[in-house]
């Protein structure tokens, strides 16, 4: 416990440090400050990672994309800082400010930008993705390989922390919820709590590998939220569909205007819309208020000096109480997104009363019978 209390306070330093000074490495003295251009940039995506706490240095990522000739690979630093890179006949460069396709590689053919065709390049954000992904795969195996050289011990520290966690999950939101049907889902909705988890803790760190706004970008919730709609839809049952093709309701109601069924499909396509906003919009909401408090030091230090050095102590503060705060949503925002999930899945899993009796009959009967099985094998082993 004491070295996770360590951890986090180290973790915690770096990011109330970090935030600071990576806004003002980011900054000239000698130009005024523009807050809505800073945020963005620190909110956005970027064919390069920030170096800790010296934004201006990137760590150079592949760039692939689709030109007129055919596909180019070269690493972003070929084009960093407004540089411009011939690949054979082809020339690239990163689009300025003033260009439709702003922070964006584009071809520049006959002095004019033509975005590619194919964009596909490993982008900050993308790499971010990699990092959770391999640091959930990595935290999950490690938890299985102990208990495959432990079967009877329970784990302590950082492992029994993460177990205590999946067991939380699991007992309070799938088994609940789902009752026979959560061992079949819970693999799923597990492995989307702890990667949605890790990515809001990268995003609340500004070193090496944090610093990537990932579930405050509307992409990456969009398709975690396409997942569970597609895991509703894809294993619901028939009773599932017959409530949104010919629901139980008065026959005016769907025949020969098919209101309800209407409704009930256009509420399967809204189901995942709020959970893609849902969690966009809270994690984006967090960063840009922690942002903001600290770019109120370096606003009123450019009116009042005095006024600057009164208010550094009250933004440093307020952002380490958001920041502070923003652990907690990181939490609260993984587990509403499964326990939603879990929930729609469990509403796609309905089945007609009889059937549903039926089921539970033979689950009883399979559950009486096993322990019979079992007080037989006690008997006879006494």
């Amino acid at each position: 416990m004491t070295r996770i209390l360590k951890i986090f306070l180290i973790t915690v330093i770096s990011v109330f440090v970090g935030t600071p000074a990576t806004l003002a490495s980011d900054h000239n003295g000698d130009e005024a400050i523009n807050p809505k251009e800073l945020i963005f940039e620190h909110l956005g995506d970027g064919y390069g990672w920030e170096a800790p706490f010296q934004h201006h240095i990137r760590i150079p990522l592949p760039v692939i994309v689709k030109a007129s000739d055919g596909f180019h690979i070269f690493m972003s630093s070929k084009v960093a800082d407004g540089k411009i890179y011939k690949d054979g006949d082809v020339e690239f460069k990163i689009a300025g400010k003033d260009s439709p396709y702003k922070g964006k590689v584009v071809e520049i053919r006959n002095g004019e930008e033509i975005k590619p065709s194919i964009d596909i390049s490993i982008t900050k954000n993308v790499a971010a993705i990699f990092v959770s992904i391999i640091i959930v795969v990595g935290l999950l195996l490690w938890l299985a390989s102990y208990h495959r050289r432990h079967p009877y011990k329970t784990p302590r520290k950082g492992l029994g922390a993460i177990e205590a966690l999946m067991t939380f999950i699991y007992d309070s939101v799938v088994k609940s919820t789902l009752k026979d049907q959560a061992r079949r889902f819970a693999p799923y909705l597990l492995s989307v709590f702890f990667f949605i988890f890790v990515m809001n803790l990268l995003g609340l760190i500004v070193v090496f590998p944090g610093g990537a706004n990932l579930t405050g970008n509307i992409a990456v919730t969009l398709v975690l939220a396409i997942l569970t709609f597609l895991v509703t839809n894809i294993f619901g049952t028939k009773h599932y569909w017959k409530e949104i093709f010919w629901p139980d309701v008065p026959l005016w109601l769907k025949f020969p205007l098919p209101i309800m069924p209407l409704i009930e499909i256009f509420g399967m396509f809204t189901k995942p819309a709020a959970l893609t906003v849902r969690l966009f919009a809270n994690m984006m909401g967090g960063h840009m208020i922690v942002l903001v408090l600290t770019l109120l030091i370096f606003i009123f230090a450019a009116v009042n000096p005095v006024a600057g050095g009164a208010t550094t102590v009250v933004s440093v503060l307020f952002s380490i109480f958001m920041l502070l705060i923003d652990v907690l949503v990181s939490f609260i925002q993984a587990y509403v997104f499964t326990m939603l999930s879990t929930i729609f899945i469990s509403l796609a899993q309905e089945r007609e009363h009889k059937a549903e009796e039926k089921h539970q009959k033979e689950t009883e009967q399979q559950s009486a019978s096993s322990k019979s099985a079992v007080t037989a094998v006690t008997v006879a082993n006494n």
